[in-house]
């Protein structure tokens, strides 16, 4: 089998409208799917797998640090937590960080 100039124009337009190699083998005929994938690197036909997509990278958004002291009694409808801004590294807002925790001298 030799690759004639009728052969290679059939394998350009087969290999640009996404046929497999095998696919053009078999329609070539007396060629390997190895061939069609040698006789295409060599004329520099572009690789028909595309690279995976990146991933989109995810926003990191900054948690709201909200006090966690409790408000009422947990088994009551109106049962909630604080909520107002904490301070940073604490669970609780200003108010509730003094409530919370005292020196040993102040108890």
């Amino acid at each position: 089998m030799s690759w004639t100039d009728e052969r290679i124009e059939t394998l350009k337009k087969l290999w640009g409208s996404g046929k497999t190699a095998a696919e053009i083998a078999e329609e070539l005929g007396d060629v390997t799917r190895n061939a069609v994938i040698g006789k295409a690197n060599r004329l520099g036909l572009s690789s028909k797998s595309t690279p995976a997509a990146a991933k989109p990278k995810k926003k990191v958004i900054p948690a709201h640090r909200a006090c966690q002291w409790p408000i009422g009694h947990p088994g009551e409808d109106n049962f909630h937590f604080c909520g107002d801004e904490a301070v940073p590294s604490k669970p609780y807002c200003l108010k509730h960080c003094n409530m919370a925790y005292q020196n040993k001298d102040n108890s």
